[in-house]
């Protein structure tokens, strides 16, 4: 639902999803970690009326978690 962008060697994918009228804040993180790619699915309960704001919520959570924790996401 949106373009990936990328954060310090990571992807973030936003990927909001439609939940009681209102689009859910959820994106997909990725990096490559040893030659396997490693994936963090982020889900916020933030709610927003268009998945465009939810995408937009979700790339800065996403930068965030990255910036707060690192590689620790995929423990």
């Amino acid at each position: 639902m949106g373009e990936a962008v990328e954060h310090k060697g990571y992807s973030i994918q936003p990927t909001p999803f439609s939940a009681d009228g209102q689009f859910q804040t959820c994106a997909v993180i990725t990096k490559e970690v040893d030659g396997v790619v490693k994936e963090h699915r982020l889900v916020r309960a933030d709610r927003f009326p268009s998945a465009d704001l939810a995408a937009d919520q979700a790339i800065r959570k996403g930068r965030q978690v990255i910036d707060e924790q690192g590689d620790r996401i995929f423990d």
